[in-house]
């Protein structure tokens, strides 16, 4: 997997983490960039997904490809489901789902690195 994509989404994910769980601290309701900037992370996750399964191709696939195959379905389609339930849910409890995500997403991130990095020979 690419590291600096990697560290870069970690990053993405983190900050809005705090920017979207600040903002259901103060009881504020999902805004139209905070569900815009979900958006453009979602979109980061799918390029990261993307080149991950590029790498799978290289001839250097993970020892358990089950397991990651499952990891990227999550990684991908988390962001989304998020997005999806904030919008329902237009009280601060849509920034905390939204917080919550992002905080799940750098988890999901680390353990694609992690099953990446064991090679089945």
């Amino acid at each position: 997997m690419n590291g600096p994509l990697s560290v870069a989404a970690i990053v993405a994910a983190l900050v809005l983490a705090a920017w979207f769980l600040l903002r259901a601290a103060l009881n504020r309701a999902p805004s139209r960039a905070d569900l815009i900037a979900i958006a453009v992370l979602s979109a980061l996750m799918a390029v990261l997904v993307l080149v991950a399964v590029v790498g799978l191709f290289d001839g250097s696939r993970p020892a358990d490809t089950a397991t990651f195959a499952g990891y990227l379905m999550t990684t991908v389609a988390f962001g989304p489901v998020a997005l999806y339930l904030a919008r329902m849910e237009p009280t601060r409890w849509g920034n905390l789902i939204l917080g919550v995500a992002c905080l799940v997403l750098p988890v999901l991130v680390l353990r694609l690195e992690q099953i990446a990095s064991v090679t089945g020979g």
